[in-house]
């Protein structure tokens, strides 16, 4: 039997149908197809230059691919929003690849392949009595996408999704398989892990787990600026995580999201007022013209964490649909000044703007981590689909944070000059040297990666 040419719309089971484009493949093999026609990102807004992308099974699959090829990139669940992912060669999908492999109770660790989804996992280890620290927003990202990018969910004492790794398993270059663990203190654990797809496959990694926990939510309507100001960390630290969520129109926050640990036998009381916001009385989604249907509950329900954490539920559409995203993230100090400097461009950057998300993230010691060796704020912009205008409000935005130093979120639309990023980043130099070290003819480098890591 020869190639079958196959062609579909839209996206696949259990990702957001948010697009309708086609997509042709021919198909080689059980995990290779030939590029037709052009796949997009999850939000449409990014085009993929592939010419074949690999389904891998296992990792001697992914070995026989990364010695055969001499260009190729790992592509996540497309929740990207710039190149960061392409390839103008090949494409790896680690979708086949989403097993559990271990779960250690001993030592509260759980190993998974590269491409499962934090959903997914979530809902296993909450089974078997388990839970991770922390989710994002979205529970329909792969876990080897988010903890390259050092994508986070949000809490004063949490740290982003990386930090939960304990160990990396990376097929390099050469096609041998490099292990990364925290207890090897002098070696390049805390370089690999956010380590933007530059340093090879990631097809196994370990997470810490604890014991699982419940969620109780309550969302708050219009929050005083001037209440920021001056409770900022009371407001932060009144729950396991907050998220203020604002247009930047006017004089208030438009929501808290307030996400409460709920202790055994609590009774999970609520206050009808929270510094100055009133306790919502109906479910709210953060964009105020979405329905609030796909949003994860609220009104106090306690819930396990896996469920209440992020902000959308698993089964539906995610966030907006069709829309760009940026994230700036600034030292915690300069938190309120930042507020007030962004405040500054509310004309120009509300008529954009579905909403934006503030929230705050513990440091840690992650070489390309926005929260390297800082408590950090989180500034998200979650953009309607227009990037001319969007690139046009950026550059002022960024002038605006300058001063304090904010760093882009690696996988979201910025327009900050590489030389600029890299002074972000004291580690850099360092990273350049693992880059080369684990692939040292530039095989999983891009044109991001030359760009905004290895340019000089």
């Amino acid at each position: 039997m020869g190639p079958v040419i196959l062609f579909f719309s839209g996206a696949g089971k259990g990702e957001p149908a948010v697009n309708d484009y086609k997509i042709g493949f021919i198909i080689l093999n059980d995990w290779r197809v030939q590029v037709v026609a052009k796949e997009k990102n999850w939000a449409g807004n990014y085009t993929y230059n592939a010419l074949e992308y690999l389904y891998p099974e296992n990792v001697e699959q992914v070995r026989e691919i990364v010695v055969r090829n001499g260009k190729l990139r790992v592509l996540g669940s497309r929740h990207s929003f710039n190149g960061i992912a392409d390839s103008h060669a090949s494409l790896v999908s680690l979708q086949k690849m989403n097993r559990v492999l271990e779960l250690d109770k001993v030592n509260n660790r759980v190993k998974v392949e590269g491409g499962i989804r934090y959903g997914d996992l979530g809902e296993y280890l909450h089974q078997e009595g388990y839970a991770l620290h922390n989710l994002a927003s979205l529970p329909h990202i792969t876990i080897a996408g988010a903890i390259a990018t050092a994508t986070h969910g949000s809490g004063d004492r949490n740290g982003n999704l990386a930090t939960a790794v304990y160990a990396l398993e990376i097929v390099k270059a050469d096609g041998t398989i490099a292990v990364f663990t925290r207890d090897d203190e002098d070696g390049n654990f805390h370089g690999a892990v956010v380590g933007l797809g530059a340093l090879g496959v990631v097809t196994a990694i370990t997470l810490d787990i604890q014991p699982s926990f419940e969620i109780s939510q309550y969302v708050y309507d219009l929050l005083p600026l001037a209440q920021v100001e001056n409770n900022f960390d009371a407001i932060y630290s009144s729950a396991y995580s907050v998220s203020l969520f604002t247009d930047w129109k006017g004089s208030s926050i438009n929501q808290v999201w307030q996400k409460r640990l709920v202790q055994e036998g609590s009774a999970g009381d609520v206050q009808a007022e929270f510094y100055g916001a009133s306790l919502a009385e109906a479910k709210r989604h953060p964009v105020p013209e979405q329905t609030a249907e796909n949003c994860s509950e609220q009104f106090g329900v306690p819930g396990p964490w896996h469920e209440r954490l992020p902000h959308f539920r698993m089964d539906f559409t995610p966030s907006a649909g069709e829309e760009l995203q940026t994230e700036y993230f600034v030292a915690r100090e300069h938190a309120y000044e930042a507020i007030c400097a962004i405040s500054e461009l509310g004309e120009q950057i509300s008529p954009l703007l579905f909403i934006s998300e503030i929230r705050t993230i513990a440091a840690d010691r992650l070489w390309l981590s926005p929260s390297y060796k800082q408590d950090t704020v989180g500034f998200h912009f979650t953009w309607k689909p227009d990037w001319e205008a969007v690139k046009q409000v950026l550059p002022l935005i960024e002038a605006k944070l300058e001063k304090f130093n904010a760093r882009p979120h690696w996988g979201k639309v910025f327009t900050m000059p590489a030389e600029r990023i890299q002074s972000l980043f004291e580690k850099l130099p360092e990273f350049r040297e693992l880059m080369l070290e684990c692939d040292p003819d530039g095989k999983f480098w891009n044109d991001f990666i030359n760009e905004y890591v290895m340019a000089k």
